[in-house]
């Protein structure tokens, strides 16, 4: 069978060489039992992939079954892939065949196999590698031969990367990568696919045909259609129904297409792979404070080195009114950047004529004591520590009231209370 025979079987429609290359990696994988990974976007028809594997292989009158693992809560997956006991968790009232146990023989299409939980991965990849399973609730080992086919629209390299998928089951799954093209990637495709959908419509509907003028047929070329041919087949539809003209141009078209996806300009992505991500503001605002008082830990280290080397007090005297000018014009933002989350400022700058700073610089005895006192202990780091500080200051500031203390911090009061159960503030 070639790749024209399949088309009009499945009812692929387009000429696209991306789309013709999946079609025969598709055919020449099917008749073997190795793991195929379908990557592409959604709506992109990597389901159809997988009725193709599985019709051309020896395993075409064994059972078929689609699973999105997206959809399924994470508490139920294990039960639904791999079945469980009467009584192996709470409302299990009667034992249950999992996916694996019934699909025996066929061919089972795991959709969103990238949404699986880590220990379903590391169960998925005992089957792959010996058929062998066990049930939710049981000890007992059993067989299977399934052969599975996976497809995912997210970068699994990139998952894999980030700890969200197992590297193992990613290689062992991956045997033979099928990608499936974005509409965007075969806009020779798309007009020809919209005159498909467009009479299958009328004839559904008993509703008269409709025809594109040039400038809608360019439209829909450059349009980006990030629902690929699912989006497509939905502006067909809405066409064939609800648009009264028979001729559609270009400014008819675009009320069917949505704004926020009009423009066809690349999107800026971060390059760094090794950010941290989901920063929560709380923790911004800590690391803010953090490198801030870093800095004027800092700064007294500083003025402690330039006092051991013996700066002349004339020095001070000299500059003074530049030093107290700075002093006035930082003071007020430090009080109200630090103020507002209960932080009360540290920088402190001594008058270059108070007699003690004088006797200090004039006296070798007394500059000892003076550096003693000045040595500069950097405070712990620890979130947990300036968590505990925050919420005593917070309630201190509201004379024990949980409830405005909660308030204060940004956090809700059953928050606030299992925070003080957990750091012991009682």
């Amino acid at each position: 069978m070639d790749n024209q025979d399949i088309k009009n079987r499945f009812g692929i429609i387009g000429n696209s060489p991306l789309l013709n290359r999946a079609i025969d990696i598709a055919r020449q994988v099917a008749p073997t039992d190795i793991s195929v990974l379908i990557q592409g976007e959604s709506g992109s028809g990597k389901e159809v992939f997988s009725h193709i594997i599985h019709q051309l292989s020896s395993r075409k009158h064994g059972p078929f079954i689609a699973v999105n693992c997206g959809a399924i809560p994470e508490g139920t997956i294990d039960s639904e892939l791999f079945g469980h006991e009467k009584g192996s968790f709470t409302g299990a009232h009667e034992a249950r065949k999992g996916y694996f146990e019934v699909v025996d023989g066929g061919t089972i299409f795991l959709d969103e196999v990238g949404e699986l939980p880590l220990g379903t991965q590391a169960r998925l990849l005992r089957v792959l590698e010996s058929g062998e399973y066990i049930r939710v609730g049981s000890s007992k080992v059993q067989k299977t031969n399934v052969r599975v086919v996976a497809a995912t629209n997210v970068n699994m390299f990139e998952a894999v990367q980030k700890g969200k998928f197992r590297e193992d089951l990613y290689y062992r799954l991956n045997t033979v990568p099928l990608r499936v093209p974005s509409l965007r990637e075969r806009p020779e495709d798309i007009n020809l696919l919209f005159r498909k959908f467009i009479v299958d419509f009328s004839e559904k509907y008993r509703s008269p045909g409709v025809q594109l003028t040039e400038d809608a047929q360019n439209m829909l070329r450059n349009y980006n259609w990030p629902g690929n041919v699912r989006q497509l087949k939905n502006v067909a539809e809405q066409i064939a129904v609800l648009e009264k003209e028979r001729i559609v141009d270009a400014h008819i078209l675009q009320n069917y297409l949505p704004n926020e996806s009009r423009t066809s300009l690349p999107a800026i992505v971060s390059s760094n792979n090794n950010a941290k991500e989901d920063f929560s503001e709380r923790d911004l605002l800590y690391k803010v404070l953090f490198d801030m008082k870093k800095d004027m830990v800092d700064l007294k280290k500083l003025v402690v080195e330039l006092i051991q080397k013996g700066v002349d007090s004339s020095t001070f005297d000299q500059n003074s009114p530049y030093i107290n000018q700075l002093y006035q014009e930082i003071e007020p933002q430090i009080k109200s950047d630090t103020e507002g989350y209960g932080i009360a400022p540290t920088l402190t700058i001594h008058s270059p004529n108070n007699n003690n700073t004088a006797n200090v610089l004039k006296n070798p005895v007394a500059q000892d004591d003076y550096l003693q006192d000045a040595q500069e202990v950097e405070e712990s780091l620890s979130l947990v520590d300036k968590e505990s500080d925050l919420i005593k200051k917070a309630l201190k500031k509201h004379r024990g009231k949980r409830k405005a203390a909660a308030q204060e911090l940004g956090i809700s009061e059953r928050t606030l209370y299992r925070k003080i159960k957990d750091l012991n503030l009682d």
